[in-house]
């Protein structure tokens, strides 16, 4: 039978505890949320509904064709401007999602020859990238600067260093500065993926690169995700304005892909505007994740201190995992249910995000929720 080996492996996954289903969400679900990367709460913000609405009616459903066909609007160039000015660097590219930036800036910035250093935890996307470039991978470990430095001094030749700034899993941050002096050492190039930090850190959510010191240094790269702290769908690549023409004439995942969807773009340009207004989202949000983290503790849960809005709670095994998230579902809180292989280090745990829009009593439900169904 020509598939007959998917059932052995789906008996595999049963047995580990490891099955993933999908469960569609109503439109007024009556749980509260902290499942979602909606990190601001502007996902129903009435001004970002709107804003996708809006252009919908102007520009249509769909993007109708790939960016250098007939799927770039002005609101395409319009939000790619604003993106980067307010990140604070020379040109930005967008592209259909977060997953398609990384796949694009990995591959067109690594090319036969080169060396793609990669540390040990980061996302899937980051890490199929690396698998596609022409260039060598190496990976390291994680958030070790002097690793590094050890794995691009064996290679001479045109290389270039890829991390997560806000690691998706626990939540902590990279340790940018010292990866970028690290990179400049080698005159290598620094790629980082802000998809956790955008919206969060950094002055008024301008993201981790501008908090290191690092928006439009020439040799740095960042990529990005419309669909977390924007509440929308899509993503960027932002840096020196000789990349970005290099990824519109190199990069797979742009040139081939129908361009991002109208009310996405129109979506994401109205959220971004809107934090512009209201940068103490922002710190909102930190804020939250920081109570989050400290009432957790307090109640005896092993929780990882978080430097954005991630925090990460540790569970004994996949199947508890699973049974805490449902328990929580049961008791009226979403929570993620992150397990092996999502992890890298083995270990499953329930994924809280803070929202800036949570009340006091809500982080306290919260916390009582999951405490009690531990």
């Amino acid at each position: 039978m020509a598939f007959g080996w998917i059932d052995e492996q789906a008996e595999a996954r049963r047995r580990a505890g490891l099955v993933r289903t999908l469960r569609p969400r109503p439109a007024d679900s009556p749980l509260l949320d902290l499942a979602s990367n909606d990190y601001l709460g502007l996902a129903r913000h009435p001004e970002v509904t709107e804003g996708a609405a809006r252009a919908a009616r102007t520009w249509g459903g769909g993007a109708t064709g790939s960016r250098l066909v007939t799927g770039t609007t002005e609101l395409h160039g319009e939000l790619e401007r604003e993106l980067a000015d307010f990140c604070g660097f020379e040109s930005a590219l967008v592209l259909s999602s977060g997953y398609a930036a990384n796949l694009a800036a990995v591959t067109a910035l690594a090319p036969h020859g080169s060396l793609v250093v990669s540390d040990a935890g980061n996302h899937a996307s980051l890490i199929d990238g690396c698998r596609l470039a022409r260039g060598t991978t190496q990976v390291v470990g994680h958030a070790d600067p002097d690793g590094v430095r050890k794995a691009l001094g064996t290679h001479d030749g045109p290389a270039v260093t890829v991390s997560d700034t806000v690691f998706s899993v626990d939540g902590d941050a990279a340790p940018l500065r010292e990866l970028a002096l690290a990179c400049r050492e080698f005159s290598a190039g620094l790629i980082v993926d802000d998809a956790h930090g955008l919206g969060v850190l950094g002055d008024g959510g301008r993201g981790a690169p501008h908090a290191a010191g690092l928006a439009g240094d020439p040799d740095v790269v960042v990529t990005l995700t419309l669909s977390k702290s924007l509440g929308s769908q899509g993503g960027a690549v932002l840096g020196p304005a000789a990349v970005i023409d290099h990824l519109v004439n190199t990069a797979r995942t742009f040139i081939f892909d129908t361009g991002l969807a109208p009310a996405a773009a129109g979506a994401a340009l109205a959220a971004l505007r809107l934090l512009r207004r209201e940068p103490q989202r922002a710190a909102r949000a930190r804020e939250v994740a920081t109570a989050l983290h400290t009432r957790l503790t307090a109640e005896g849960l092993s929780a990882v201190r978080p430097d954005a809005a991630v925090v990460s709670v540790r569970a004994p095994s996949p199947e508890r995992a699973v049974r805490w998230a449902a328990d929580c579902r049961e008791a009226g809180l979403a929570v993620g249910c992150f397990r092996p292989p999502s992890v890298p280090d083995g270990v499953s745990r329930l994924r809280l995000t803070a929202r800036a829009d949570l009340t006091e009593e809500q982080i306290e439900y919260a916390v009582d929720v999951i405490s009690r169904n531990r």
